[in-house]
């Protein structure tokens, strides 16, 4: 489909309001809000921020329970022409603090636990009109492309996490750009997923509503586990989704466990986030009816910068990163300066997609967006500014024109002298046909020789989760025979461990300390599981299962601390407490159905009402 490029975001929003009034634009679980249904809705809360100091260059808070409200937030904040943050509900209560203090927004909308002190909801916050009906129509707002659109907090895994600035006119090319390599029509339904502080919600929100498309909405903003997200995309008609390369690949695992297809309805799922093994990305073309799209971007770039969208060739040792979106530049560059073609560097990002800079820090911005020295810093009001965003990433483009990504710029380390890129390895490692996943990193004590955690591609063979099972023998040598083949010695990993999952971090990176918390653990001796009978902690409350459950209990206990990496977890510790998140979640019912008949029926969602050993046990035993 064409997507002209409007003066604001707003513009194209107002086409699909036009142009498809009565078609769904938010599908919700008890209702579908047309689009002229959501943009009077959204009117009305414009003129209620409005009058609540919402202006051009402002913030306008958001900290609902639901997706729903939250989209409806973001539209009506773009309305009044303000900007909006979204609060992550999984922030723990210090972190959303500090980042409610740094965007000083003008006033806060939200009903969640998470929500600031002053937040409300609007009067017909139900997604109904008010009495009387909608109220006036938003009054021209005049805001302009170059005012804030929204400010994003990125992880902070090297320091603070850094609030990023992206302008209104950024977002609208954006929406229009991937509405168009998507090739989205209003036919389609793109289901919403990702968390509502990460980024990639505007991918799932925007491009969609600049098509006439409809956006799925969940109704609360918990995990959805394999299953469970295969029968919302089938309930709900879902044609596009996008996940995590984790998140996908349990989702791949879980349709080959289960002999399943994708539904019906599913055209396409986007995946990125982290390097693609090709070959569960082969597997996938090969066996499931839905296409894949592999994506690669950065907040500061406004969420995605490039596509893959083709058949992966039988041969290709990459996924590639695919090409660049409409106003988007890809270079390769070593000091500033770009490679002859093929040639390695660290990838920059220009055009008018880039996000103006950091929240209150200057500094920061300098560092990251610097000026093109191939370029007129004045060329012209196209927004590009002749400004580059250095991204850290390594890469290179192919014979094909195809971005592929070689690494980390920050991930190089030195071991014996020599500097060495660990995500060569780990291709080494992956190649091998027992290797599902790898991560390589120097040991943690001593950082002079390499560590190797490995995922089996035969889970029969996989330890339990949390649990770092050390390869020695022959096993050990076969793994690393095609390494020492292609690899220096010194490249080559000298202590291998097999693991059922690569841990994440919150913001969805790899834990390596985590990983190195579980070779510990076995390295010292698993601790005993004590029977619950011997813990004085152990003994049921009056709201706790009666003592029947022990063996069940006993069992469930130790998945929590193996998944965890925590030996002296507790009958009655939280499991979010201690470091617990979606993926692992997902991992820990999966095995919890092994062990249970009962617990055939159990979803991630379970965890959130019985999140300890005791209540879930007495879930799990019927």
């Amino acid at each position: 489909m064409s997507t002209a490029i409007e003066a604001d975001v707003l513009g194209l929003w107002d086409r699909s309001v036009r142009a498809h009034a009565a078609a769904p634009a938010l599908v919700t679980p008890d209702r579908v809000l047309t689009y002229r249904d959501a943009d009077r809705l959204t009117d009305a809360w414009a003129v209620d921020l409005i009058g609540r100091g919402a202006v051009p260059g402002a913030l306008v808070g958001l900290a609902f329970t639901d997706p729903v409200r939250t989209v409806l937030g973001m539209l009506a904040v773009l309305k009044a022409g303000a900007g909006f943050t979204v609060l992550d509900d999984r922030l723990p209560a210090a972190a959303r603090a500090e980042l409610v203090r740094r965007t000083a927004a003008v006033v806060w909308l939200g009903d969640g636990h998470h929500a600031p002190d002053g937040a409300h909801v609007p009067a017909d916050g139900g997604y109904g009109p008010p009495d009387g009906g909608y109220g006036p129509a938003r009054p021209a707002a005049a805001a302009t492309g170059a005012d804030v659109a929204y400010v994003l907090f990125t992880s902070g895994s090297t320091g603070r996490p850094k609030g990023t600035v992206v302008e209104r006119d950024a977002l609208g090319r954006f929406a229009g750009a991937v509405a168009e390599r998507l090739e989205l029509t209003p036919g389609d339904r793109w289901l919403q997923v990702a968390s509502l502080g990460f980024d990639v919600l505007i991918e799932e929100v925007f491009p969609a509503l600049a098509a006439g498309a409809a956006v799925v909405c969940r109704a609360d903003t918990g995990a959805l586990d394999a299953e469970e997200l295969h029968t919302t995309m089938a309930r709900t008609g879902t044609t596009v989704v996008e996940l995590s390369t984790q998140y996908w690949l349990e989702y791949a695992r879980w349709l080959d466990g289960s002999g399943a297809s994708t539904p019906d309805a599913l055209r396409l799922v986007v995946v990125g986030g982290e390097r693609m093994d090709p070959r569960p990305y082969r597997a996938w073309q090969a066996r499931q009816p839905a296409a894949l799209a592999h994506v690669y971007g950065l907040t500061e770039c406004t969420v995605s910068s490039t596509f893959y969208t083709g058949l992966l060739p039988a041969d290709a040792e990459e996924v590639p990163l695919g090409t660049a979106l409409r106003d988007v530049e890809i270079s390769v560059r070593r000091d500033g300066r770009p490679v002859p073609d093929g040639g390695s560097g660290e990838i920059h990002i220009g055009g008018p997609l880039l996000a103006r800079g950091f929240l209150d820090d200057e500094a920061a911005t300098a560092r990251r967006f610097v000026p093109d020295p191939d370029r007129d810093p004045d060329r012209g009001p196209d927004g590009a500014g002749g400004r580059l965003y250095v991204t850290g990433d390594l890469g290179r483009i192919d014979a094909e024109g195809q971005l592929v990504f070689l690494g980390r710029v920050d991930d190089q380390v030195k071991i014996r002298g020599h500097r060495l890129e660990p995500a060569r390895v780990e291709r080494a490692l992956c190649e091998v046909a027992e290797v599902d996943q790898a991560v390589v990193f120097p040991d943690p004590e001593t950082a002079t020789a390499l560590w190797a955690f490995t995922v089996p591609a035969d889970a029969a063979v996989a330890p339990l989760p949390g649990e770092a099972v050390r390869l020695t023998g022959a096993e050990r040598d076969a793994l690393l025979a095609p390494l020492e083949a292609q690899l220096p010695d010194w490249a080559v990993p000298r202590v291998l461990y097999r693991v059922a999952v690569l841990p994440k971090s919150l913001h969805g990176k790899i834990d390596k300390r985590l990983l190195a918390t579980w070779a510990a653990h076995r390295a010292h001796g698993r601790a005993r599981i004590q029977d619950p009978a011997e813990n004085p902690i152990a003994s049921p409350t009056p709201a706790a299962a009666p003592d029947t459950v022990g063996e069940p209990l006993r069992t469930v206990l130790e998945l929590f601390r193996e998944v965890l990496g925590a030996p002296a977890l507790g009958p009655d510790d939280n499991f979010f407490d201690h470091g617990g998140q979606s993926l692992l979640a997902m991992r820990l019912l999966t095995r919890l159905r092994g062990s249970f008949p009962a617990a055939t029926g159990l979803r991630a969602s379970a965890l959130f009402a019985s999140p300890t050993p005791r209540l879930l046990a007495a879930l799990a035993a019927g």
